[in-house]
């Protein structure tokens, strides 16, 4: 067994799968949830334990463990190939390993190995002299030192030392510029820091891997006040959510998230023990992020700094989180507090119960409008109830949007009649997604014998054999990939879907996949066996009709010598059928 095929089946794809996508079981061996390479509310993302391969029915993006890994992380072959030897104990080969990776891959790992590097370097320097004000920040937001260390908190000196680190430790010039860590000089030769005299904060993919810092200022003139890592060959400040791979299992156990603005919330309220938090990187909130989060948890829970420009932050990311039809709830804490500062003196017991009470996002709307317009008045809560119509809107169930018009109404005062006149005038009409074209239908028979050979060895074994000599699949619309089977098979390659895959149409590929993933339980071989014979009754029932048509013709056009050849093919056909 070569080394691919040594990881590929130690690894289990439902487990790689299920670190990134909420799972139910559906079936025997089929696991369903929601896509995470595109938008969706339904679950069309299935995962197929015994095969070891997912297929999306909504963006037909699939492939098994390693083309998971590439399209989510962005990896190269070598780099998934080379995560889930590591992730799973098994050592990479001596020889050969470098070859298999190519450029892009070895940029990422020098990118990768610079962070490590510099994480090293930010530890130490705090916990220097020269870290003294960093650290006195940190006592000043009450955070003790071993929680620092836990989160990695650094400190980024004047000066260039890390850069003359990092160029002895002999990374080439593209590696140093794209790296993110260091600028390059343009007084002369070499290369300076360019994070300084900053709190640094590591960033983290959603496994878990360093890709990035956030260096906050120290002093009060220091502008920005947050500095982040540039975009590299490994981050992408918009598909990031600060501390979710540390979040993500909390998160599935309480199916809730809560979303913060700003490092020290995340740390904060983490550390008061609701550890299903996370932040955005130093950005406005992005769709990708969205999808990150609906991933693991369907409630959010946003709450954001109390100022203006946190109100206008909440409002911008609400709108998206519900466009992924999430379900969202805005918690606004007393006395002007942010959560970190909350958490520091209320303590975590408080936090918590602040989030159970929080409004869900529509009554958060109503209370802001009940302040904004003056709801003593018919007029005014008529106004009130009007400028929450737009949002209400966006909602895309009817008999919910109703339900939900009704609620706000009577929170606000407005009287029912004059709700169902705003409401017909306000909403707008949704036209139903267009039909999927029809699939190609299968007869049970023909789906259960596809399905058999594919997912059983044992049944290629004995059955795989007499089924293409049968000739009873050329006509039936899996022929193409009964064709592909015979060809896998007879050509002594190595039986993988991903083979079959590779000799078959969009179309069929998509055929392919709808087997495989039928929720229904695994097929044996009797059952098998009993499906061969009813597509061969099937078969022969077909070209007799076919032949006595034939035949009928040919008596009427008097063509006697064709007569005599289609009664002979007839009599050979019943006499094959006989000896079955």
């Amino acid at each position: 067994m070569d080394f691919v095929q040594q990881v590929k089946s130690s690894v289990d794809i439902v487990n790689v799968v299920g670190d990134y996508v909420r799972l139910r079981k559906q079936g025997s061996q089929r696991m369903v949830g929601l896509c995470p390479f595109h938008s969706e509310k339904t679950p069309s993302f299935s995962v197929h334990g015994g095969l070891q391969i997912y297929k999306c029915f909504g963006c037909g993006k699939g492939g098994d463990v390693f083309n998971f890994l590439m399209e989510l992380e962005g990896m190269s072959f070598f780099e998934a190939l080379k995560t889930l030897a590591e992730q799973h104990g098994i050592p990479l080969p001596k020889r050969g390993s470098e070859a298999l990776a190519d450029e892009q891959a070895k940029l990422r790992a020098a990118v990768f190995r610079m962070q490590e590097l510099a994480q090293g370097f930010f530890r130490a320097e705090l916990e220097s002299e020269a870290g003294r004000a960093a650290r006195q920040y940190l006592e000043r937001r009450g955070l003790p030192p071993q929680a620092a260390a836990d989160f990695g908190l650094g400190f980024a000196p004047e000066g260039g030392r890390l850069a003359r680190r990092l160029e002895k430790e002999g990374f080439s010039g593209e590696q140093l510029e794209k790296g993110g860590l260091v600028l390059k000089s343009q007084q002369g030769p070499g290369y300076y820091d360019r994070f300084r005299n900053r709190l640094m904060f590591p960033i983290a993919n959603e496994s878990g891997k360093l890709i990035a810092f956030a260096g906050r200022a120290l002093e009060t003139e220091q502008q920005p006040k947050y500095m982040n890592s540039p975009e590299s060959p490994v981050y992408s400040k918009g598909q990031v959510l600060y501390n979710l791979h540390r979040a993500r299992q909390k998160m599935r156990q309480r199916d809730r998230v809560v979303l913060v603005e700003g490092y020290m919330d995340a740390i904060g309220v983490w550390r008061a023990g609701v550890e299903e938090v996370v932040a955005s990187c130093g950005t406005a909130l992005t769709p990708e992020q969205v999808r990150m989060m609906g991933r693991h948890a369907r409630q959010v829970v946003v709450n954001f700094d109390p100022d203006a420009a946190g109100r206008a932050a909440a409002e911008r990311s609400i709108l998206l989180l519900l466009e992924e039809n999430l379900q969202v709830r805005v918690l606004n804490l007393p006395g002007g507090m942010d959560p970190d500062e909350f958490c520091g003196r209320q303590g975590g017991p408080a936090y918590e119960a602040l989030l159970a009470e929080a409004p869900g996002y529509y009554f958060w709307l109503a209370d802001r409008a009940r302040q904004q317009f003056d709801v003593s008045t018919a007029d005014g809560r008529v106004r009130a109830f009007q400028s929450l119509m737009p949002a209400v809107n966006r909602v895309s169930d009817k008999i919910q949007r109703v339900a939900l018009v009704n609620d706000l109404a009577d929170r606000l005062g407005v009287p029912p009649g004059m709700v169902l006149e705003n409401f017909r005038k306000a909403a707008t009409e949704r036209r139903e997604p267009a039909a999927a074209p029809a699939a190609r239908r299968l007869s049970p028979a023909e789906r259960l014998l596809l399905r058999l050979l594919i997912e059983n060895q044992e049944a290629r074994a004995e059955m795989l054999e007499a089924v293409e000599r049968s000739g009873v699949t050329a006509a039936l619309p899996s022929s193409a990939i009964f064709g592909a089977l015979f060809a896998v098979i007879s050509g002594g390659e190595r039986f993988e879907v991903g083979a079959l895959e590779a000799r078959l149409t969009e179309a069929d590929r998509r055929l392919l996949a709808e087997v495989v993933f039928d929720p229904g339980a695994a097929p044996e071989l009797e059952p098998g066996r009993a499906a061969l014979r009813a597509l061969e009754e099937q078969d022969w029932r077909s070209r007799r009709r076919e032949l006595q048509k034939q035949i009928q013709e040919a008596e009427k056009a008097g063509h006697l010598e064709e007569l005599r050849r289609l009664m002979q093919l007839k009599r050979e056909l019943d006499e094959a059928r006989a000896s079955l």
